[in-house]
């Protein structure tokens, strides 16, 4: 009797096959006379998640890959978590698969998306080091991952080894990448929709 052997997944193939996948879903944002900075797609119909200091203005150019450029505008603002919700006028945008950084631990794979110095659609891969902590003696929650993240990144994903978005990218504090869960933008986006009825 011949024994199965299950299909072999070359690990290296399949991060780039999430990372194809995940790039469609991420935007380039300018606003104002700030620099570009990342956005990520969070749903079809025109919601984009950015961090608070990637848009100081109400207004924001959304780029998309697929070359479009749309003016949206910010809905919600969450300065002490570092982030913001654009508003764009249009349907059927390819949106990010949304997971649960509650459900994350130490050690997982990550990978950081975004343009850093202006190189579109750049990818960065890591491991999680911390799942949630609090930063600094703050009440806010982040994750920490030892994925690179420069200039250009912030807003952009970061997702898990499925390509699911688990925290949008904000910043690096001793050699850390830090971002912000995606439980704590969906809480966000709910408190939008509650003001916006």
């Amino acid at each position: 009797m011949a024994l199965y052997m299950p299909p072999q997944v070359d690990p290296g193939t399949a991060a780039a096959d999430v990372a194809e996948r995940v790039r469609a879903s991420v935007v380039e944002v300018r606003s104002g006379r700030a620099g570009a900075g990342a956005g990520t797609i969070w749903a079809r119909d025109g919601i984009v998640v950015t961090n608070h200091h990637v848009v100081p203005w109400d207004q924001a150019e959304i780029a998309l890959v697929d070359g479009r450029r749309l003016v949206g505008s910010v809905v919600a603002r969450d300065p002490q978590n570092d982030l913001a919700i654009v508003k764009v006028d249009a349907l059927g945008l390819p949106a990010a698969s949304i997971g649960d950084a509650r459900r994350l631990r130490a050690g997982e794979l990550v990978m950081a998306f975004g343009h850093p110095f202006g190189l579109r659609g750049a990818v960065t891969i890591g491991i999680v080091s911390t799942a949630l902590s609090a930063a600094d003696g703050q009440i806010r929650e982040l994750i920490r991952a030892d994925v690179w993240l420069g200039p250009g990144n912030s807003g952009g994903p970061l997702v898990e080894a499925r390509g699911r978005v688990v925290g949008i990218n904000a910043m690096v504090a001793g050699g850390m990448a830090l971002a912000v869960p995606s439980h704590v933008v969906e809480r966000l986006l709910g408190q939008a929709a509650r003001m916006a009825a």
